[in-house]
């Protein structure tokens, strides 16, 4: 698979507890075949973050690779946005 070819999508980060891998939250919009109506549907994807530096609640942009584990088909590209460090999410950590 070339590299101009790989599928890319935009999501949040849910979960960063594992080691090099990231869990993200990727949400869509599509209207009902029938009714019309735009319906939300998401999905969860693991991701290889290979210097772990995605914090949880951050943009990011992943792309397609090679089978990497079980679960992980995808690697983090860039960062899109970072997410902002309040008092209540520093307390948890």
């Amino acid at each position: 698979m070339s590299r101009i070819n790989r599928k890319q999508l935009t999501g949040i980060v849910v979960s960063n507890s594992m080691d090099k891998t990231v869990v993200i939250n990727v949400e869509r919009r599509f209207p009902h075949p029938i009714y019309k109506k735009y319906v939300r549907s998401s999905k969860k994807y693991y991701a290889h973050d290979e210097k772990n530096n995605c914090d949880v609640g951050d943009t990011i942009l992943i792309e397609e690779s090679k089978p990497l584990s079980r679960l992980k088909r995808w690697r983090v590209k860039e960062t899109i946005k970072k997410a902002v460090k309040t008092w209540y999410n520093k307390r948890q950590d």
